[in-house]
């Protein structure tokens, strides 16, 4: 799982705060009549997913995340060049098929009903406590946007070099604070990275545990093996607190990671949830319903496509 940093870690490109108008439309029984079986279908899908492959937890956040921040699952068109390519998702972004998956099967059920940006929600909700992560309740309503920038997922999508000062306004932009950012950065507590992305810390940061630093290098070379995969924690297929007892050791896998616990605003946070579980699971939980709540489209705005790779 690429960062959160890059991770960063659903729907629009604005950066209004979460108590504009649009937010205030979603809710949980959105689909309740027009769609009753969605979350049965959406959790079924995704227990498949991850029972082939536990990794797509991982992945599947990651998608969701990155759509909060800017718009990420359609394809390039002659009219708009999107997401999927920006720096931040190139070769690493993965799970497409999953989602494609998914809304076959609630078209199929429920025809040009529910939005890929709310079937991407659930979806990421449903592999977060598949691999052991706590519930939350998903607010629904969204529509999908017609159009993408790649300039803006650029811009937007923190980098995993990210200094806390940057990753804190970058945030910010989008109206979640700097412990919004810390537990939502516990995302990382699953999947695995890109040797190109995490190189930088382990042959030049110094704030870093010397054995950890030997034993990345062993499958990431200072030139070559961009692809090679290293796990974001000791427990990267279980949704645990262990990504922060990590940072506490100097083992943050991404520079980005490590700049949560250095001496700065949140070692506090850091440290309470190295110690304390189930602080860090309701936070989390908390703040990706916070995070889905970024300047949704509602009501007649956008649409609901029927293929999640193209607009209708």
């Amino acid at each position: 799982m690429a960062s959160l940093a890059k991770l960063l870690f659903v729907t629009l490109l604005a950066s209004s705060l979460l108590a504009s108008p649009g937010s205030a439309q979603l809710s949980p029984t959105f689909y309740s009549t027009s769609c009753p079986n969605l979350l049965t279908i959406v959790r079924n899908a995704m227990t498949q997913a991850v029972n082939n492959e536990a990794r797509m937890a991982a992945s599947i956040l990651r998608l969701f995340f990155h759509d909060c921040f800017v718009n990420i699952l359609l394809d390039d068109t002659a009219t708009f060049t999107g997401e999927k390519n920006a720096g931040p998702n190139r070769n690493s972004a993965r799970g497409y098929e999953v989602i494609d998956a998914i809304k076959t099967r609630v078209e199929a059920a429920c025809n040009a009903t529910v939005s890929c940006a709310d079937i991407l929600a659930l979806a990421a909700r449903d592999g977060v406590v598949l691999v052991g992560g706590q519930s939350w309740t998903v607010p629904l309503g969204r529509r999908d946007a017609r159009t993408a920038s790649q300039s803006a997922a650029n811009a937007q999508i923190p980098a995993p070099t990210s200094s806390l000062a940057t990753l804190v306004t970058m945030f910010s932009n989008k109206g979640l604070n700097a412990r919004d950012l810390t537990a939502l950065s516990g995302a990382h507590t699953i999947g695995q990275a890109r040797c190109v992305t995490f190189r930088g810390r382990i042959y030049n940061d110094t704030n870093i545990d010397p054995a950890f630093a030997t034993t990345r290098r062993a499958n990431c070379p200072a030139t070559g093996g961009d692809a090679n995969l290293a796990p974001m924690d000791t427990t990267p297929a279980r949704f645990d607190n262990d990504y922060y007892r990590g940072l506490v050791a100097r083992r943050g896998l991404f520079h980005s990671d490590q700049e949560l616990f250095n001496g700065g605003s949140q070692d506090a946070a850091v440290r309470g949830y190295s110690n304390n579980a189930a602080s860090f699971l309701g936070d989390f939980a908390a703040a990706m319903v916070r995070m889905g709540n970024i300047s949704p489209l509602t009501g007649t705005n956008g649409e609901v496509r029927r293929n999640c790779r193209r607009i209708n």
